[in-house]
């Protein structure tokens, strides 16, 4: 295939730039090195445009086809940042930041979008243009909706756009897609239960706070188990649990609980945010103390549209063979999922083989997935915007 062969051919020059970012790993809308060095080749590869402050330090080029008849533009985007992880690959291009590593493989799906850039510069074999987005602060930030805020898909005329992650446990090149939910949302809550501090040999005269709290932590486990949809996933987790005092002999006037509420419904957000409010405020009035809920609504489900999933997976096809394109969909979020809702496309898994999980210090993007990758972004390009 010769899309494929192009990469095969350019496939140690990507990975000395994914390697290059890997040594240089740089957290959330702080990654100026990276986004710099992006935009530097993509103005090396010819493309028409190349801006640079989107969505604070996101770095956007333009590609136009050979002809742009069709007047439509195709987006393809990879985000930039790494994760507050002390790296344990022990790799000569581990990172030189202590405490910062290329933990999620956006490193290698940067280094692939420039790879595919550069093809499409040089064969610009579409009726459009290609508009190839380098996204800050997927990891927590939200980069992907400040890019969105920043006018993005109207300023470069985006019709569709199409984004793509890494995936240990799949075989390398291999890649995998649905119509639909494919990644959840993921909401933040906190819950500050006051009561009335006191001696731990006079609980009489307190409102025990820790005993409230944990009460809360317990029953919060029915919201899932009682007031969801059994066919529904919700996944609801408590991951602090603080008192005022660390003394074993006191009864804390105050504590803290955060956690995290994921699911692919959007009205199970809404059910699970006045569940937990409910829980929360009937066991501590129950109780004789008093509760503070805050809410944050966080990324939102990642939905594939049907039609654009369906081309995808014909060009991961094209590019690899056989497709699963019914994969289920997984718990974790993605703030790809604020690009969907702005403009119908699809996001893919790629196959990055036996190898430690996302997230784990001992997690490394596995450079022979990158002719796959890369092929996978300029095929969606002319695939959908097709010369003639």
């Amino acid at each position: 295939m010769p899309i494929k062969n192009r990469f095969a051919e350019m496939q140690a020059e990507v990975a000395g730039w994914r390697q290059d970012f890997h040594t240089h790993p740089e957290l959330m809308y702080e990654v100026h090195r990276t986004a710099a060095r992006v935009a530097e080749l993509l103005r090396e590869f010819g493309c028409d445009e190349v801006v640079e402050g989107i969505g604070r330090t996101g770095v956007v080029g333009v590609i136009h086809g050979q002809s742009r008849g069709s007047g439509r533009a195709i987006g393809l985007r990879a985000d930039m940042d790494a994760l507050p992880i002390e790296e344990a690959t022990g790799v000569p291009y581990a990172s030189k930041t202590p405490g910062v590593m290329h933990a999620c493989g956006h490193d290698g799906h940067t280094a692939m979008l420039l790879g595919a850039a550069k093809y499409l510069a040089e064969t610009r074999a579409f009726d459009g243009s290609a508009v190839v987005v380098f996204q800050p602060a997927e990891e927590g930030g939200a980069g992907g909706r400040a890019m969105c805020q920043d006018g993005m898909m109207d300023r470069f005329g985006i019709n569709e756009i199409y984004g793509m992650h890494n995936m240990p446990g799949l075989p390398v090149g291999q890649f995998a897609i649905r119509p639909g939910a494919l990644l959840a949302s993921a909401d933040e809550f906190e819950i500050v239960v006051t009561g009335k501090g006191g001696h731990a040999a006079m609980p009489h005269e307190a409102v025990d706070t820790t005993l409230v709290a944990a009460q809360i932590l317990v029953t919060l486990q029915s919201v899932v188990a009682r007031s969801v949809d059994p066919i529904k996933r919700v996944v609801l987790t408590v991951g602090t649990f603080e008192t005022d005092s660390s003394a074993s002999n006191v009864i804390a006037h105050t504590v803290r609980m955060k956690g995290t509420v994921r699911t692919l419904d959007g009205d199970c957000r809404d059910l699970a945010e006045r569940r937990i409010r409910e829980v929360a405020e009937g066991t501590a009035a129950a109780m004789g103390a008093r509760v503070e809920m805050t809410w944050e609504d966080g990324y939102p489900v990642t939905v594939n549209a049907p039609h654009q999933t369906g081309f995808a997976a014909d060009v991961a096809r094209m590019v690899a063979g056989e497709v699963d394109d019914n994969v289920d969909p997984i718990m974790p979020a993605e703030d790809f999922s604020f690009m969907l809702e702005e403009r119908p496309g699809a996001y893919i898994f790629l196959g990055n083989g036996d190898t430690a999980m996302c997230h784990h210090p001992a997690y490394n993007f596995d450079d022979e997935a990158i002719p796959m990758g890369s092929s996978w972004y300029a095929g969606i390009n002319e695939a959908r915007m097709p010369l003639g």
